[in-house]
């Protein structure tokens, strides 16, 4: 792989909100993210188009409550 998602590839976005503790790094590099009411992220979408945002945003989740895999493989993408 070139670094670059295919076109077709899709992803799977998931918090654990057990894990979570609301910093909004998540929301701020990756459009994919938001902050609920209670402080916690939450992804817009559960599937998305492969978007480098989206695997930015669980590689600086400080505590890793973000998870982005492959739908096809169910492979982890990130956090690495």
């Amino acid at each position: 792989m070139t670094g670059e998602p295919a076109a077709a590839d899709r992803w799977r976005l998931a918090v654990d909100t057990a894990l979570c503790i609301g910093s909004g790094a998540c929301a701020g590099v990756s459009a994919h993210f938001l902050m609920t009411q209670d402080g916690h992220a939450e992804p817009r979408e559960d599937v998305i188009v492969a978007d480098d945002t989206a695997r930015d945003a669980a590689e600086c989740c400080p505590v890793e409550a973000i998870t982005v895999s492959d739908t096809r493989t169910g492979e982890l993408i990130a956090p690495v």
